[in-house]
C-alpha cells in the first residue's frame, strides 16, 4: 500500500469491488497479507467501516473464509473493536495464519501471487523462533500416495470420476458450500478405498463440492498445461472454426483426460438442461467449473486468464454435441 496522501481510498474500494465482482457468484476465499502496513499507509477506521458496510450481502454470502495472514496486534485490536459491527456469521469465517507454513495446510501456495517481501518476513519470524516451535517447511517432501487414494494423484491413478450428484433441480447446484467435516470425512473415505453414498448423507451440495475438490487436487489440470496458451487465446478463434478448433485441441489430451473431460461436459449439460430451475446456465456453470478445468504454472498468468478460460469453457459445454461426436 502506498502512503495515504497518495492514494484515493475510495477508488482502492471500487477497485476491490470490482475485482471480487468475479467471484462473488460462487463459494470463494479470501487470503489477505497483512506484513507492510505501517503507520504512513494504514487506512483509517473511518475507511475500514465503510468499506466494511460497503460489501453488501452479495459478498458475504458466498465466502467460505477470511484468512489474515501474519496478523498483528494492531490488526486483532481492530476487529475486536469492530466486532459489534461484524455479524456472527461472518465473524466465524475469520481465521489467523501466522506462518505460510500453516497457510500451506489450508491451500497449495505455488498457485498463490505472493509477493516476496511476505515470503521473506516469514522466513525472517521463523528463523527468530526457537529450533523446537519452528514451524515446518511450506513445501515439505510429498509423502507417496495412499494404495486407494483418489484425490491428489494423477488420472492415470484414480479408477474413477466422482461423479454422484442428487438434486439436479436444485437452485444454486455447484455455488454452495457444503458442510466442511462431511466433505473431510468424504474425501478421507475416497482415499481409503471405502464406499460413499451420497444418498445416505444429507447435504444436497456435498457431491458437487466433493467434484470441484477432486478436479482442483489433480497434479496437472484437466485440460492440461500444454493447452494453457491456446485456450487462453481462444476468443481469436472466428466462430464458425471454434468446434473443429476444439476438437483439434482436445486430440492431444491423454486418453483418460480426455474421457474424464468428456464425461463431464456431458454431465455438465444435462445441469444446464435444468438451468430453469436450478439457475446453471452454460454461462454460470463455466463461472464455477473454468478455474477448476485450468490453471497456469505461474499462479499470475492464472489470475489474468481466468475470464478467457471461463470464455473457452462456456463455449465448450455450448458446442458439446458438436465436439464430442458419437
Amino acid at each position: 500500500m502506498p502512503p495515504q496522501h497518495q492514494l484515493d481510498h475510495h477508488k482502492l474500494l471500487m477497485y476491490l469491488k470490482q475485482t471480487l465482482d468475479k467471484y462473488v457468484e460462487s463459494d470463494y476465499t479470501l487470503i489477505y497479507f497483512h506484513h507492510g502496513l505501517t503507520s504512513e499507509n494504514k487506512p483509517s477506521l473511518s475507511w475500514l467501516r465503510d468499506a466494511y458496510r460497503e460489501f453488501d450481502r452479495k459478498y458475504k454470502k458466498n465466502i467460505k473464509a477470511l484468512y489474515i495472514v501474519h496478523p498483528t496486534m494492531l490488526i486483532r485490536t481492530i476487529l475486536i473493536l469492530f466486532k459489534p459491527l461484524i455479524s456472527f456469521k461472518f465473524g466465524r469465517k475469520l481465521n489467523y495464519i501466522n506462518y505460510l507454513s500453516e497457510l500451506e495446510e489450508i491451500v497449495k501456495c505455488d498457485q498463490l501471487v505472493i509477493p516476496n517481501r511476505v515470503r521473506e518476513y516469514d522466513d525472517k519470524i521463523r528463523l527468530s523462533l526457537k529450533p523446537s516451535v519452528v514451524p515446518g517447511p511450506i513445501s515439505p517432501p510429498r509423502s507417496p500416495p495412499l494404495p486407494f487414494q483418489q484425490f491428489g494423484v494423477p488420472l492415470s491413478n484414480v479408477n474413477f470420476i466422482p461423479i454422484f450428484i442428487v438434486g439436479l433441480k436444485t437452485e444454486g447446484i455447484f455455488r454452495r458450500s457444503a458442510n466442511v467435516s462431511l466433505v473431510k470425512d468424504v474425501k478421507v473415505k475416497y482415499n481409503s478405498g471405502e464406499e460413499v453414498s451420497f444418498s445416505q448423507l444429507d447435504d444436497v451440495h456435498l457431491a458437487a463440492v466433493i467434484l470441484k475438490m477432486f478436479l482442483r487436487e489433480l497434479p496437472e489440470p484437466l485440460l492440461t498445461y500444454q493447452l494453457y496458451n491456446d485456450i487462453v487465446n481462444f476468443h481469436n478463434v472466428d466462430t464458425e472454426s471454434q468446434a473443429e478448433r476444439i476438437r483439434n485441441m482436445l486430440m492431444s489430451l491423454p486418453e483418460e483426460n480426455y474421457a474424464s473431460l468428456r464425461f463431464l461436459i456431458q454431465f455438465l449439460a444435462q445441469v444446464s438442461a435444468e438451468s430453469e430451475v436450478n439457475k446453471m446456465t452454460n454461462a454460470n456453470l463455466a463461472v464455477v467449473f473454468g478455474p477448476n478445468l485450468l490453471w497456469g504454472q505461474d499462479a499470475s498468468m492464472t489470475l489474468s486468464a481466468i475470464g478467457p478460460i471461463n470464455n473457452f469453457t462456456r463455449i465448450l459445454l455450448d458446442l458439446h454435441h458438436k465436439v464430442f461426436i458419437q
